[in-house]
């Protein structure tokens, strides 16, 4: 593994060969916190671990916690491959090397936590709510992706509790298993609004093969374009729920786990800076929509989008991979951006 005190450097490969192996968001922080004293900014962090500097009113911000932990990577000519290469250890190592630059240009330079999975955006929310920014650029994703629209999303544990016992000589006492099973049943099965998804991403329960279980459960995410698509979708999935409790005779404890906006906040003047940003690199920019830092401003009414900095695949899994030397044109892309942004 690279060690963490590397010197600093403003080049966006050689920051993410760095970056891509240290594990856990407050070692990313402090190493990240280091660098940007390293190049003479004046540094600060909160309580969560968020990393900034600046004043500026343009807010760019770039998540530091992972899906996965970073391992050292393993580096081929033209690809380097590691979990959280790209997502986003890359974006942090663009946004880092051009840290002394734009800064003075207006932007405040930051590094959030608790982007990814249960982390609900609690750091880009504490940004914006502490810096109050006019405008929020979040620098994640692949070239030449822009989102330009927040997709909204409820994240829900639901329990499915009995009274538990031998599973034979108990063998008439009530299980939660067949509720969980018409619950997973009948959410997949349910018609679901247009531009809206429903993933169950975890299961659990059961102690023993021969033990009733106690408790069974699931970790439910739902995601929607539309606020009343997402409000109609979750009021569906609640009823199912509900249902499946009632008709088998078991308790049910339903906990929110997390909640991010639907909408679009962005301006005719971002997605303008952005899309001749990509042109003048000889890329055409490409709108989506997505769920990012960004969306944290789009929930306050500040304008926001995400620009996507690096070429890669394979998020989230063991196997991510990222072409180095395309960072070096995302760092351009964001450069042009930022120029276009601020003459307006």
């Amino acid at each position: 593994m690279s060690e963490p005190t590397t010197l600093t450097t403003l080049d966006p490969v050689a920051l993410l060969g760095v970056i891509a192996e240290i594990e856990g968001e407050a070692a990313r922080g402090e190493w990240v916190a280091a660098q940007m004293r390293g190049q003479g900014l004046e540094t600060n962090q909160d309580d969560m671990g968020n990393v900034w500097s600046g004043k500026g009113s343009l807010l760019l911000v770039a998540h530091l916690d992972t899906v996965l932990p970073p391992r050292p990577l393993r580096r081929e000519k033209d690809r380097w491959y590691g979990p959280a290469v790209g997502d986003n250890s890359s974006g942090v190592a663009v946004l880092l090397s051009l840290a002394p630059e734009v800064i003075p240009k207006g932007c405040t330079v930051a590094f959030s936590v608790g982007e990814e999975g249960l982390g609900n955006l609690r750091g880009a929310r504490r940004l914006v709510q502490a810096l109050k920014p006019s405008q929020v650029v979040a620098v994640d994703g692949y070239l030449p992706g822009v989102v330009s629209r927040s997709v909204g999303s409820q994240r829900l544990r639901a329990r499915f509790i009995g009274p538990g016992g031998h599973a034979w000589g108990d063998r008439e006492t009530t299980s939660p298993v067949p509720a969980l099973g018409q619950a997973l049943s009948e959410m997949y099965a349910l018609k679901r609004p247009a531009e809206s998804s429903l993933n169950v991403g975890r299961v659990w329960g059961g102690e023993a093969i021969n033990a009733i279980p106690g408790e069974v459960g699931l970790e439910l995410d739902l995601r929607a374009l539309e606020a009343g698509a997402l409000a109609q979708l979750t009021t569906e999935v609640r009823e199912i729920l509900m249902e499946a409790a009632r008709r088998f005779g078991v308790r049910l404890e339903l906990e929110p786990l997390g909640e991010r906006p639907a909408g679009m906040t962005t301006t005719p003047a971002m997605l303008e800076a952005a899309r001749q940003a990509y042109l003048e690199v000889g890329l055409e920019a490409q709108f989506t929509a997505g769920s990012t830092d960004a969306s944290a401003a789009v929930e306050a009414g500040i304008p926001a989008l995400t620009l996507g900095t690096y070429r890669g695949g394979g998020a989230h899994t063991p196997d991510e991979w990222v072409e180095p030397e395309s960072l070096r044109l995302g760092a351009e892309v964001l450069r042009r951006f930022i120029q276009r942004l601020r003459q307006r």
